[in-house]
Order: structure tokens, then sequence, then C-alpha cells
């Protein structure tokens, strides 16, 4: 495995003197809060004109019901923006620097790392996918027409990217360079935001069992993420890994019955009943052997997809 230690020292030696933990803290908080407020705003503002409009069915929430549907699925993505206005305020008003700072020490996103964590990412993701298939042959197609699917095809992606980007900014961006500017330690600067990352993706719906499978492999591509950001010092990589990930779950196999009004076909969810204990271990495994194969490819010295550091010499 092939990494650029100056260049990722460069990048977590570029913020300013205003980057303290209690001002680190304080613009977390800011970003938490525009998060909440945007989800609340676009999540209850929608499912109330929706249902206005639509009226509900009585099978499950308003909310739930609005969740489910594509209008919802939308505006889910939608609210991510709230993380890039938080991120806005806390750089320019907390910590005096450009928002741009947080994409690598060039101040822009590598174009060709972008692309290379996006192709490792879709070749790994039909990988997982083929694995997973094997373990459970259960694949319907979806109800949404081809026409309907090209249609939608440019908004899923452009809200996709808003998504995957805020949530990469934060927590590969923010969190990660402001710790690893206060400590040298990765088990603060690494570990710290790939906890708050994985945490995130749990599932009140899902089985302990299957919540931990997802967890672990959600924890694993984090360690993913974390590494490109490490060999180069840019997000570039990272922001292209994150988007293929999503792009595949959203637009081609969906693993989840609530996200899956745009994709071509449909996996038995992860939510539904019947998995066992030893599915759960298994798809665990699919998902941590593919985030080491995208390391792979994306970090060894002879693989054609290896990000490099160019961009911030």
């Amino acid at each position: 495995m092939t990494s650029d230690p100056a260049a990722f020292e460069r990048y977590r030696r570029s913020p300013n003197d205003r980057t303290t933990l209690p001002r680190l803290l304080l613009g977390t908080v800011i970003v938490v809060l525009f998060w909440a407020a945007t989800t609340a705003g676009v999540l209850f503002g929608g499912a109330y004109a929706f249902f206005a409009w639509q009226g509900s069915s009585g099978v499950a929430s308003p909310t739930q019901e609005f969740l489910a549907s594509p209008v919802g699925i939308l505006a889910a993505l939608a609210s991510f923006a709230g993380i890039w206005i938080g991120l806005w305020i806390a750089m320019r008003w907390v910590h005096r620097e450009k928002l741009s700072a947080l994409l690598g020490v060039s101040h822009r996103v590598s174009r060709s790392g972008f692309l290379k964590g996006l192709i490792a990412v879709l070749i790994t993701s039909l990988v997982s996918e083929i694995l997973l298939y094997l373990l459970e042959p259960e694949i319907a197609r979806g109800t949404i027409s081809l026409s309907a699917w090209l249609l939608f095809l440019i908004p899923i992606v452009a809200l996709t990217l808003l998504q995957t980007s805020s949530e990469e900014v934060l927590f590969r961006g923010y969190l990660l360079r402001g710790l690893a500017n206060r400590f040298k330690s990765p088990f603060i600067w690494a570990l710290l935001p790939g906890l708050l990352f994985t945490s995130l993706h749990w599932s009140t719906s899902s089985s302990a069992a299957i919540n931990a499978c997802v967890l672990a492999s959600i924890a694993a591509f984090a360690l993913l993420l974390t590494l490109v950001v490490y060999a180069t010092g840019n997000l570039g990589a990272a922001l292209g890994a994150h988007l293929g990930n999503n792009l595949t779950g959203f637009l081609l196999i969906s693993h989840q019955e609530s996200y899956n009004s745009f994709a071509l076909f449909n996996a038995k969810p992860l939510e539904g009943p019947g998995w066992t204990t030893s599915d759960a271990v298994l798809i665990a495994l699919v998902g941590i052997a593919c985030s080491l194969l995208t390391i792979v490819l994306l970090l060894h010295p002879r693989s054609p997809l290896r990000v490099t550091a160019w961009q911030e010499a």
C-alpha cells in the first residue's frame, strides 16, 4: 500500500489558530442544529404538503408514508443541505476560514481522485452484489419504469452527491482535520469521526444481528474513506467512493424497503424478517471484504486506480 504522509501532514496543519477544541465543538453544534432544523423543516413540511394533496392510507404514520414515497426520498436527500449551511457558518464565523479549506490544502477536490474512488467502489459494489445474491438469491424488478428511472437519474445523482459530500466534508473534513490538528494519535482524529459516522447508521427497524452486520460494514467503509484521505491529503477519492456506494443502493439494487422507489431491482430488505445470525455474519464479511478490496484498488502501487497526492504539490 502507498500513501503520502507529507500530504496529510500539510492538510492537518492547514487550520489556523482558531481551530481550538472549544471552537471545534461549537462548530459541530452549529452543524448539528442546522442539520436538524433543515431535516425537520423539509420532512415535516413536506409530509404535511404531501398528505394535504394526496391523503393518508392509514397503514403507517404520515411521516413514514411520506419518507417511503419517491418525493419523500428526494426530500430526505435534500435535507442534508443543512450540513453544508452549518459548515459554512462554522468555518466563516467560528474559524474565520474558507469552507473550501476542508477539501484539501489546494482548496479544491482532486478530480482524478474523485473518479478513481467512484470507479473503484462501483467495481467492488458489483462484487458485493454478486456475493449477496449467492447468499440470498431474492431479487425482483423494481416498481419504477425505465423511462421514469431515466427521468429521475440526474436529480437522484445530484441529491445523492449533496448527501454524500456533506457527510464527507463533515466527518472526513471538518472533524478529522480539526482533531488531527490538535492530536497526533489516529485513535482520536480517525477513530472518533469514524465511530460517529458509523453510529448514525443504526436502524430501529432492523434486528440486533442485522444492525451489528451493517455497522461492521459501515465501520470498514469509514476506514476506507479515512485511509484515502490520509493517503492523499484531499477529500476527492472519499467523495467519489461514498457517491458510488450510495448510488448503487439508490439506483441499481436496493436492500432497504424504505429507499427502493428509484432502484431498478430490489433485494430482500435488510430490515425485513427471515435473516439469521449466520446470515448477518456473512453479510458483514462481504461488506468488510469489499471495503478491503476497494482499499487495495485505491492504494496498491500497481493498481491502475491508485490515488496520489500530486494535486497538492
